[in-house]
């Protein structure tokens, strides 16, 4: 009988997974709990490193053919100019680019239907049990439940994954108190299309991106968010807003016998730098090459996987927090520093260059063994 790998969740560190394992001769199943994609976007940008990875499935092209470049982050002091990180030329052949998720997870999809493999949706892991040999998941759906014997099962499933909860791995780190208030909203384009912004303001940070010519993602650690805009910008109508606490944290370990975490399942951390779906999409690449010799005979090789993004995890989660609490601002003193920080961050070339990496998701190589 065909051994079919599980994946839980159909965001775009499930997705990819499975089309990474459809082009190595893999069919897999895909369960998704929600009925339909989502319909907003968290993560806005795809790195260069993402686009490298997704090359030889034509999602890269696909997504070129819709993505707007961009290619610095300009930093200011009360929107008077600070510093400046120019990364455009970071990788010899892929840009950073601006596409939100839904799209990139749209374009996924496309990819999969064309290889005839689409998520099951509506379809919830409500429990699951393992042996040496493979995993008995129970699926449910409104009307019925499905036994599934599946010999890997890759946990895609959030932030808040219940098969992280249910094999009692803890996310290790810590958490910001404040809110950070989020929106896309309708400008007069007051700033440079192809930059991000982020402007440091008293007490925290204001963030800003366009996401297509009149349309800027809007966010930051303060209340009062829209009234530290540009003084040029003219707001116009909140297409969506949200509001969501952060915290930089990893799993204590990926990999369970036959059952491996990947995506925000197995880290969570701020939106600076942008890595959150591209460091999930990293997790799909490895996560594919791991298992298909798993699936040969070599099971040690998902404990291979484990121990490669545990530690690529640990360091990404760790420079991003660093970088937030920098960013951020508080206590007082961190608002000062900052003043002086981040300027010498953008010049001094070692530094200037780790920041070039870690924006651009090439801080590291990728490894496979």
């Amino acid at each position: 009988m065909e051994q079919v790998p599980l994946i839980v969740g159909s965001g775009p560190t499930g997705l990819a997974a499975a089309l990474f394992l459809a082009d190595a001769g893999i069919r897999c199943r895909i369960v998704e709990r929600g009925l339909t994609p989502s319909s907003t976007s968290r993560a806005q940008v795809v790195n260069p490193r993402t686009l490298e990875l997704l090359e030889s499935t034509g999602v890269t092209e696909a997504i070129l053919t819709e993505a707007r470049p961009i290619h610095r982050v300009v930093f200011y002091e009360q929107w008077e100019p600070l510093a400046e990180l120019e990364f455009g030329h970071a990788h010899p052949q892929f840009p950073m680019v601006v596409l939100p998720q839904a799209r990139s997870e749209a374009l996924l999809l496309d990819a999969l239907a064309a290889r005839e493999i689409e998520p099951e949706r509506g379809v919830e892991l409500t429990s699951f049990s393992q042996d040496d040999d493979g995993v008995d998941a129970v699926l449910t759906w409104t009307d019925r439940s499905e036994d599934f014997r599946a010999p890997l099962l890759l946990a895609a499933d959030g932030a808040h994954s219940k098969v992280r909860e249910t094999l009692g791995i803890g996310l290790e780190g810590s958490n910001f108190p404040e809110a950070w208030p989020l929106c896309d909203l309708e400008l007069d384009d007051p700033l440079d299309l192809e930059s991000a912004h982020v402007s440091f303001v008293k007490g925290g940070m204001v963030f800003m991106l366009c996401i297509r010519p009149g349309l800027w993602r809007v966010f930051g650690n303060i209340d009062g968010l829209l009234a530290c805009l540009p003084p040029n910008a003219k707001p116009g109508a909140i297409g969506w807003q949200s509001s969501f606490h952060i915290g930089d944290r990893v799993a204590a370990h990926e990999v369970v016998g036959r059952i491996a975490l990947a995506g925000d399942a197995a880290h969570v951390h701020a939106p600076v730098a942008a890595r959150g779906m591209n460091l999930g999409i990293e997790d799909a690449f490895v996560f594919a090459y791991c298992a298909m010799d798993a699936l040969g005979g070599d099971v040690g090789r998902l404990n291979d996987f484990g121990n490669i993004r545990h530690d690529v995890h640990t360091q990404v989660v760790s420079r991003i927090d660093k970088l937030t609490r920098l960013a951020r601002g508080r206590p007082g003193f961190v608002g000062l520093l900052r003043r002086i920080a981040v300027p010498a961050m953008t010049t001094i070339w070692p530094l200037r260059k780790a920041m070039i990496q870690l924006v651009t998701g090439l801080d590291h190589e990728i490894r496979i063994a």
